[in-house]
């Protein structure tokens, strides 16, 4: 009998396991929130003895490379762009997407997000030459001989990499628009009738007239990305790898795609098995308030908090928006920890703090939180998701719209149109998730999923990438899809073969039956 010891023995071994194969990791990382998730995966994998380099701009947001406590090793690209001019295009497109899109027709949006493609585009590709145009720089990461590359297809140029490293990646991924990647580069099978195109909005459940608005934007987007990546990239790594080829080749070669959602917060959908679910791996148990913070929290009493942030890029908002938000906040009898970085209000209550900072994960772990406003970024939503807090969505841009649906869906937040706010809509909204139970037995119902797993999501994104090490690859799991042409993966070529055999067979049915009717009448006629 083991008894006691065997939790023991089974913890050496594991750590015996996780020490027996230490490899080194090289990560082509996407700035902002996409950062914060994926640093979390890239610690852990530093505490299970592997090596991570980084490849970073030397202009960005949020990637601190002069952190000397830092657990990575940084390997910093000099690109041509600068700070203010980087901040600047964020600036813009924050602005156009806050203050300027609701204000547009469909066509003038898409025509605004072309020219904002372009610009990101273009400093994709400054950073992409900064690294294939240094033989020195691809020398030492050669010389390195790294075993995995970590990347997200958000940001055009990991995979690049990769190829010339001759090393396999692996993707951290959220979405792309209407899928687009996922299904034409990972062959993802998405089938428009029941599976929602990504930034539409829509559900699993969708009536005719929203069945052919999903299956509209299919297609739109599938032109729009396959003529962009052919005007943008196709030649451009054709031209750094020597041999034609194209953007959505290469993305077809990532071996796992660790996509930063589960079950909790998806639809029922088909996937493929070298696609891992792993949304909430950065979701941990709450740890204690900072003193000043606790006490302003306790002060609630009965009535509870709401925590409030729109996220790691919107710091402020205009006078009209934040006057709009902090008169409603003041008719609430909870306390509201508010981070804001903008003018202090007018209208801002007693009952509200503003801070430059908030522990956000630890706040919403707190047992007198009541309610979240959030943007409806995937980081925050699942870290309420974790903790059982329903949710106020006010989405703005990207992803958020979608992942509001999503929760709005499932009976755990109310959404409130950003653009249309008015301080009634939003005192409504939250009195809505606080004091119709629902929306928190809703809310609990979806953290227990994603608590109730055989393995946590963090430790299965770590299996994979050690799995992909371990292996140089994960071939196995990629589906044939990657070798048809379109016309063969929707077996259009045997439907017209079919059509073609069926045709010729009616066709001598029908003149086997006019010869026979032709001898019948001459034989009558005699």
């Amino acid at each position: 009998m083991l008894g006691p010891k065997f939790p023991w023995l089974l913890w050496a071994y594991a750590c015996y396991c996780s020490t027996s194969f230490c490899g080194r990791v090289v990560v082509w990382p996407t700035d902002a929130s996409h950062w914060i998730n994926v640093k979390v995966l890239l610690q852990e994998l530093v505490l299970r003895g592997h090596e991570v380099t980084v490849l970073v701009p030397s202009s960005n947001l949020l990637i601190n490379y002069q952190d000397t406590s830092s657990p990575f090793t940084f390997e910093v690209l000099q690109v041509p762009f600068s700070q203010e001019t980087l901040d600047a295009s964020m600036e813009d497109f924050l602005n156009f997407w806050m203050n300027e899109a609701s204000n547009l027709f469909p066509w003038e949006i898409m025509w605004m997000m072309k020219q904002q493609l372009e610009v990101f585009t273009n400093m994709s590709k400054q950073t992409c030459d900064t690294l294939v145009m240094n033989s020195h720089l691809i020398a030492k990461l050669q010389q390195a001989k790294f075993d995995v590359l970590i990347a997200d297809p958000l940001s055009v140029g990991g995979e690049l990499v990769a190829e010339i490293l001759e090393i396999p990646f692996v993707y951290s991924f959220r979405f792309s628009d209407g899928n687009v990647v996922e299904r034409l580069c990972g062959g993802l099978p998405s089938p428009p009738s029941y599976v929602p195109a990504s930034t539409m909005g829509l559900t699993h459940q969708m009536s005719f007239m929203e069945r052919l608005q999903n299956f509209l934007f299919y297609i739109c987007t599938d032109l729009f990305f396959v003529k962009f990546w052919r005007d943008e990239w196709d030649g451009y790594y054709s031209n750094v790898l020597g041999r034609p080829t194209t953007l959505c080749e290469i993305m077809g070669k990532a071996e796992i795609w660790l996509i930063r959602t589960y079950w909790d917060f998806e639809f029922p959908r088909p996937f493929l098995p070298n696609f891992e679910f792993v949304g909430g791996l950065h979701c941990q148990p709450a740890k204690p308030l900072p003193k000043e913070m606790e006490e302003f929290v306790q002060s609630s009493g009965e009535h509870g908090v709401i925590v409030f942030t729109l996220g790691s890029m919107v710091y402020n908002l205009s006078d009209e928006k934040s006057t709009v938000i902090a008169k409603a906040l003041s008719q609430l009898p909870q306390k509201v920890l508010w981070r804001y970085k903008g003018k202090k209000p007018e209208t801002l209550g007693s009952n509200t703090r503003i801070y430059d900072w908030i522990p956000q994960n630890d706040l919403l772990g707190h047992p007198l939180t009541k309610a979240f406003i959030t943007h409806g970024g995937t980081n925050g939503l699942y870290e309420a998701i974790y903790h059982g807090i329903p949710m106020v969505g006010i989405p703005m841009f990207a992803d958020q719209h979608d992942n509001i649906a999503h929760m709005v869906a499932k009976g755990a937040a109310v959404q409130v149109d950003f653009n249309t706010m008015k301080t009634q809509d939003l005192v409504d909204a939250l009195n809505a998730v606080i004091y119709n139970s629902t929306y928190k037995e809703n809310a609990l119902k979806l953290s227990k999923i994603q608590h109730d797993q055989p393995v946590k999501p963090l430790d299965r994104a770590v299996f994979w990438i050690e799995f992909v090490m371990r292996h140089k690859g994960a071939k196995h799991l990629r589906p044939a899809a990657h070798h048809l042409t379109w016309y063969q993966y929707h077996s259009l070529d045997v439907l017209a073969f079919l059509f073609i055999c069926t045709a010729t067979i009616v066709f001598i049915l029908f003149k086997c039956c006019l010869c026979c009717c032709r001898r019948c009448g001459k034989i009558a006629k005699r």
